[in-house]
């Protein structure tokens, strides 16, 4: 929750209530979170994640991000997967990060790795930090929305439309302790 005067900020996060005043805030900075600069660098760690895919899955597991050294992350997410007819199969995916000045590049993990996309992030309502990116998988378009919350989680949103896809995909994560 974002409460605003002219004096002062009010954020209400999973910590209680945070305190910033207008000058010392700017367009891309968020508690929890610093500038855009810093979420790559603040993804380290293990989290819990819960995945909607719209009319045919869900998905709840753990996904971890580890430091591989120059601002990269090593992204793995495990789970089951439940599929709408009922079967429940495990699931994994991986990704590289890269932090960068204004947020991060996601990469497939591959060799050489092949960008997805990038994530330039700036403020939005509700004192969250966002970024949204386009990828065309051969005549497939994938339309990427990262929101990042002051109360430390985040969710990642894919919607996926073309000859061979049609999904919306929402994914939240959660630190774990």
């Amino acid at each position: 929750m974002l409460k605003s005067n002219s004096r002062l900020t009010v954020l209400q996060g999973r910590a209680g209530w945070l305190m910033r005043r207008p000058e010392d805030m700017d367009d891309a900075t968020i508690v929890g979170w610093g500038d855009a600069s810093d979420v790559a660098r603040r993804l380290t760690g293990s989290w819990s994640l819960d995945r909607v895919i719209e009319g045919q899955a869900t998905m709840r597991g753990v996904a971890t991000f580890t430091a591989l050294g120059e601002g990269r992350l090593a992204y793995r997410e495990q789970g089951a997967l439940a599929l709408a007819n009922g079967t429940i199969v495990q699931a994994e995916r991986e990704y590289v990060f890269r932090g960068s000045d204004r947020g991060f590049k996601v990469f497939f993990r591959e060799d050489p790795p092949r960008l997805f996309h990038e994530i330039l992030l700036s403020a939005s309502s509700g004192g969250a930090l966002s970024g949204h990116a386009r990828h065309l998988c051969r005549r497939d378009e994938y339309q990427s929305a990262y929101l990042f919350l002051p109360d430390g989680t985040f969710t990642i949103r894919h919607v996926v439309s073309g000859p061979s896809k049609d999904y919306t995909m929402s994914t939240t994560y959660t630190p774990l302790a």
